[in-house]
């Protein structure tokens, strides 16, 4: 079985995921330039969200944290995972085929827990429609997770990194199609959406037959692994409940203001820009690598993984948060100020960008953190710690919602998620050498925070230098750029300068496969 090589795969993972996301970022700009904020635009991102609310329910947040550290193991001892990894394709398909159904006929109450502030005017009847038109996304984007699942913990991380850039691109086509021959833009939108899954699905199909793992359609079997699946799984998929409240309770604080519910979708994409590029990248990879180590009786190599996912995440993750704080108006005015997205909705955009960039390396270290409970099979105390984080993120957005307004949704994801780090790290103190942090991580966290102010101060200057550049249409794009590219590179140079991070470092890494 071919080893996981953490930071190429991490890599990998990485290099799709930034092409997913840019490809993300012209979606979103098309739909701000063809719908802005209107209510055909809040009305399908509510019904585009249902599903890939449900999704992470069931496939990332149950069937993920479950399945994969079982099936690594499996890999690991020789112990038959094929036939495991087939029972569970069985067993989630059978569950998610009755779920969609029963999530179609119940769409009208979907909504209503989702957007309250629809009802009575005509973005409830437009999110029901594009949401029945939605929903059998869950089915096939679930199983494909599974498939990515299997295909990650063989070592394979190229084809599961690469199909999620899929959805974005029928997105864009679909649009362009209706621009040109004259479709409702909103039905377009939502029969791109089922497209998209099944043309997923079939990549990751093929992706695993190449591999050796060729689904097999059956009745569900419970085997006595099933069983210890569905055990593991519960207080996952109870956990990813709790997740989903916070979205929810997020959307329904934003229904009753009026193109919220715009606006934190807008800037809910930009943040997740560098949490998919680099939180994301590393927990699918490093649960498959712990998971197997760990099988492996390998204490060391857990530990070497573990804290050098954990500088990879912040030595990226710090200075992307510290961007998007200070340089979010320029950003959310050049990338969606146009056609029906107006100045009014920029400003409030880059409001909600800039709460949610305090909160990015949270979300991201929570990212690297959960593996190390999920590769013991441990999903009961990440789910208590959801529980409270749950709380956390309720009191802050319906309390300060008559207080700040809409804003009070993106300040509660934002403490709600440092709150699961707290939690998270204090708990892991206890599991052994694997969670300990080792003397380099200690002494780069503060250099990496240093490298990064420094970076902040000079974004600020440079985007009072470039103010009018950024406000004219012909030069606005190239000013963008340079201000990404001037801040990357003060980032560097202080961060190499401060021995935050070193290029021997990489190579050597990158060499020895690490």
């Amino acid at each position: 079985m071919r080893p996981i090589r953490l930071l190429a795969a991490f890599l990998t993972v990485s290099l799709w995921t930034f092409v997913s996301r840019i490809a993300g970022f012209v979606r979103d700009v098309l739909i701000a330039a063809y719908l802005g904020s209107g209510p055909v635009a809040e009305a399908f991102l509510i019904a585009f969200t249902l599903p890939n609310m449900f999704r992470r329910f069931f496939a990332e947040g149950a069937f993920t944290v479950a399945f994969v550290p079982m099936y690594a193991k499996r890999l690991e001892a020789g112990e038959n995972a094929t036939e495991f990894g087939r029972d569970a394709f069985a067993g989630l398909a059978t569950v998610l085929i009755v779920f969609t159904v029963v999530g179609m006929l119940a769409m009208p109450w979907l909504v209503l827990g989702m957007a309250g502030g629809f009802l009575g005017d005509e973005r409830f009847d437009m999110a029901v429609t594009f949401g029945r038109i939605c929903f059998p996304y869950i089915l096939f984007i679930s199983l494909a997770a599974l498939l990515s699942g299997v295909l990650n913990a063989m070592g394979r991380f190229l084809a599961a990194a690469a199909t999620p850039t899929l959805l974005n691109v029928v997105f864009i086509a679909a649009m362009l199609a209706a621009d040109r021959a004259g479709w409702p833009m909103g039905e377009t939108l939502a029969w791109a959406v089922p497209v998209s899954g099944v043309l997923q699905l079939a990549m990751l199909w093929w992706a695993a037959a190449r591999a050796g793992f060729a689904p097999r359609l059956r009745l569900p079997r419970m085997t006595p692994e099933m069983k210890r699946l569905a055990i593991i799984a519960g207080p996952a998929m109870l956990a990813g409940g709790v997740v989903q409240i916070n979205l929810i309770v997020g959307r329904q604080v934003a229904s009753f203001f009026e193109g919220a519910v715009a606006w934190l979708s807008y800037a809910d994409r930009l943040y997740q820009l560098p949490l998919g590029i680099v939180g994301i990248a590393i927990g699918v990879v490093l649960l498959p690598d712990l998971s197997r180590r760990l099988r492996a009786g390998d204490t060391q190599g857990g530990r070497d993984s573990y804290n050098r996912a954990t500088e990879f995440a912040l030595i990226l993750s710090v200075p992307a948060a510290v961007g998007l704080a200070v340089a979010a108006l320029p950003i959310v005015s050049v990338l969606f100020e146009r056609g029906a997205f107006t100045g009014a909705d920029t400003a409030a955009t880059a409001l909600a960008v800039a709460v949610y960039a305090l909160g990015l390396p949270a979300f991201v270290l929570q990212k690297v953190m959960q593996p190390l409970y999920f590769a013991r099979e441990d999903t009961r105390r990440p789910f208590r710690f959801a529980v409270w984080a749950m709380v956390v993120n309720a009191v802050v957005a319906v309390g300060l919602a008559p207080v700040i307004g809409y804003i009070a949704a993106a300040l509660a994801t934002t403490l709600a998620g440092w709150t699961m780090v707290w939690q998270l790290a204090t708990n892991a103190r206890g599991m052994g050498p694997e969670a300990l942090y080792d003397t380099r991580l200690r002494r780069k966290l503060p250099r990496i925070a240093l490298s990064a102010a420094g970076m902040g101060a000079a974004l600020w200057g440079m985007q009072t230098v470039l103010e009018p550049a950024l406000a004219t249409s012909g030069l606005r794009y190239a000013a963008l750029a340079g201000l990404i590219v001037a801040g990357c590179a003060v980032y560097g140079l202080l961060g190499t300068l401060l021995g935050a991070f070193r290029p021997a470092d990489l190579r050597r890494a990158l060499r020895r496969g690490a």
